[in-house]
């Protein structure tokens, strides 16, 4: 993990899930993804929206030409534990992971979606000029029941 990104998950967690670093604020979620071909649990903090009783996170890496790599351990192991603020606080939660596929029957559903990330936040426009021409994954993140 990256010296900027145990920044972010330290600050998230001694402030009750808020993030001052990087505009963050009240919408970051810890993602505990399962390493793809190495089992072992990473963690990975990201930018997240609230959905019904679920959230939203982007594979933009920032605008990188390739997708992340907790995109593809979120794909080999759809069932994680994400840290979520919580009352002020810091909780942890089981959730079913869901790609939201561009090319289904429904391309509107993703393109809604990539619509509220880039009105919460003009940068994930930006990262449009630098990955050239790449999709960004979007996921829904749902509890389980």
């Amino acid at each position: 993990m990256t010296d900027f990104n145990e920044q972010i998950i330290r600050e998230f967690r001694e402030n009750g899930g808020r993030v001052s670093t990087a505009g963050f604020g009240d919408n970051l979620v810890v993602l505990h993804s399962i390493g793809a071909r190495s089992g072992e649990v990473r963690l990975n903090p990201l930018f997240a929206l609230r959905e019904d009783d679920g959230w939203l996170v982007v594979g933009s890496a920032a605008g990188s030409p390739k997708d992340p790599a907790w995109v593809h351990n979120l794909r080999a192991h759809p069932r994680i534990e994400m840290e979520v603020p919580e009352n002020g606080s810091v909780g942890t939660v089981e959730v079913d992971v869901t790609e939201i596929d561009a090319d289904e029957s429904d391309p509107a559903a993703w393109s809604a979606r990539w619509d509220r990330f880039t009105a919460a936040s003009s940068g994930f426009l930006d990262y449009l000029t630098t990955a050239e021409g790449r999709r960004f994954p979007i996921f829904r993140l749902t509890p389980v029941s």
